[in-house]
């Protein structure tokens, strides 16, 4: 019979980080980590190198996860590209309605950690990166005519899920947002993107 291995300092540091970053904010004291983690100070800095170290493996590691199961989110809805798309909202509305759901870790995370320089933000900007390709290839096998605009579109109506999830979760936010998410994706409500000085860009007519 075999024995499950108890975790080592690094990997109960993830996991107090992992949970504490998220329910009580990236402030959370190094002190509340190291008690909940039931290591020395010491093993903060020789595996991380301090906190700040440890919030950026926190989230290296779950923006892995949370890019996987997207994934596995549009896989599980079939071939149909805008199903697959569609159900991302779906699983939303589950997320939200989950009693310990406290917002976007990556959204808190660019906002509570105000140094421009912090190893998150580079993280949380590569993850939404991803995310922007997975959608975009989605919407060119729907056969969307601007593809890349409309990725765009889909991570702000996420963005927007999560926060208004997080504080009126009872106006069913992953709901309104899937609305507009079939939206963009019906090819025959399309207008010209917006340019900056907001004006419309002018199609080709070849």
């Amino acid at each position: 019979m075999s024995t499950r291995a108890t975790p080592g300092p690094r990997e109960r540091l993830l996991d107090a980080a992992r949970e504490l970053t998220y329910s009580h904010g990236m402030g959370v004291g190094v002190d509340t980590l190291l008690k909940a983690a039931n290591v020395a100070r010491r093993s903060l800095y020789d595996h991380f190198g301090g906190k700040d170290g440890l919030i950026a493996e926190v989230l290296r590691r779950t923006t892995a996860e949370d890019e996987a199961l997207y994934m596995e989110i549009m896989q599980a809805a079939g071939e149909d590209p805008r199903d697959r798309l569609l159900a991302v909202f779906d699983n939303l509305a589950q997320v939200i309605a989950e009693p310990d759901f406290c917002g976007c870790r990556y959204q808190a995370a660019d906002l509570a950690l105000t140094d421009p320089d912090h190893p998150a933000h580079a993280i949380t900007h590569d993850y939404r990166v991803r995310l922007h390709r997975l959608f975009e290839h989605e919407l060119v096998k729907l056969g969307h005519p601007q593809p890349a605009h409309a990725a765009a579109q889909y991570l702000l109506l996420i963005a927007g899920t999560l926060a208004t999830g997080a504080t009126q979760a009872d106006e069913h936010p992953a709901a309104l947002a899937r609305e507009l998410a079939e939206q963009i994706l019906d090819l025959r409500h399309h207008a010209a993107p917006v340019t900056p000085d907001g004006g419309a860009q002018r199609r080709s007519r070849r």
